[in-house]
């Protein structure tokens, strides 16, 4: 087991560097960093200020080198300006002085400065980041035993009335879109009905104080889209049990169904479900996007919107960093609960 984690820790190192390198290189384009240094400085600039503009701050260094500047594995520059003034990476584009560090990037705790919210990016990340945790937890306690429920008794009797109803129901919600499903819960839920209005359709005070009235329509968005592919993978797994040679000889020994589900079925039935469960962690991350602009609800997405939206290039990338974190640690741990979960598989 050590030796499969430590093969596994290997891969996701390469593969987030592969991953970050490719996003860096594609927020580094030059066409981005002109926008860049146009919004910064002014947008009537020339192509020869522009270019003066981005020299002077390091960006016209070659990838590799900027890139490992950005993850800190190598010196940040020390530029002498064509504008007489001296600027330093390590020292947020100021002039060094002798406190100034050498190596100032992600390994070393440096996210760099959000040019639109003017704040330290590591600073914004963990509080966006704080936001969406809160409200994907909720929504993983309402969407995931709701679809094991629904999967496991839909699988149980496999044609049954009770199979094509719920299989109906967790088709209908898996096909409908966050944003309409959304669109009718706020038309339904947060229009005054009678004088009385049971739901808030805004989602901005719920960041401080997330309570049933506001949180409600959020989560249940959310929870209603992944419950039903969830559900429909339980179904499958747990059809595909209950056929299988040793529930038909505890049929024919005569164990009582309930026992024959609990005992024998279900722990079986629940190993493919665990690994779609893990990665909704990644897909709940980054893909409330819609759900978050909707509700107005300013967690990790909307970060991610904001930051794309405003080239904000050193938010991206630490909005980015964080995404590929989450993606390549979650399928790590959906590996190793796959192995704990299925004693057949034998790791040489």
């Amino acid at each position: 087991m050590g030796l499969f984690i430590l093969r596994r820790l290997g891969v996701m190192i390469l593969t987030a560097l592969c991953l970050t390198f490719i996003v860096f290189w594609l927020t580094n384009l030059y066409p981005n960093l002109e926008k860049l240094a146009k919004t910064q400085g002014n947008f009537r600039m020339s192509d020869e200020q522009v270019e003066t503009y981005l020299g002077n701050r390091g960006y016209t260094q070659a990838l590799p080198v900027k890139y490992g500047q950005w993850l800190g594995v190598l010196p940040g520059y020390v530029i002498e300006g064509t504008d007489g003034e001296t600027r330093a990476r390590c020292e947020a584009g100021r002039a060094p002085t002798e406190d100034t560090p050498t190596f100032c990037g992600i390994l070393q705790g440096e996210w760099g400065q959000s040019t639109v919210f003017k704040e330290e990016v590591g600073t914004i990340v963990s509080t966006r980041l704080g936001l969406t945790g809160k409200l994907m937890f909720w929504v993983m306690m309402v969407m995931v035993p709701g679809a094991l429920i629904i999967g496991v008794l839909a699988g149980m009797r496999e044609g049954s009335r009770t199979d094509r109803s719920l299989s109906t129901v967790s088709i209908v919600s898996t096909a409908t879109p966050e944003y309409v499903s959304g669109v009718i819960l706020i038309a339904v839920f947060a229009t005054p009905l009678f004088g009385l209005q049971y739901f808030k359709g805004t989602a901005t005070s719920a960041m401080d104080d997330a309570n049933f009235n506001n949180f409600f329509l959020p989560v249940s968005t959310i929870a209603l889209y992944g419950m039903g592919y969830i559900a429909r993978m339980t179904r499958a797994s747990m059809t595909e049990v209950m056929t299988a040679q040793y529930i038909r000889t505890a049929r024919l020994k005569g164990v009582s169904f309930p026992n024959i589900v609990l005992k024998h079925a279900l722990r079986n039935a629940l190993i493919a479900p665990f690994t779609v469960i893990m990665l909704q962690f990644p897909w709940l991350l980054n893909g409330v996007v819609i759900v978050e602009t909707l509700f107005n609800y300013k967690g990790f997405g909307w970060t991610l919107v904001q930051a794309a939206s405003n080239n904000d290039i050193e938010l991206l990338l630490g909005v980015s960093v964080v995404s590929v974190f989450v993606v390549l640690v979650t399928q790590l741990i959906s590996d190793i609960g796959y192995v704990f979960l299925t004693p057949r598989i034998r790791i040489s």
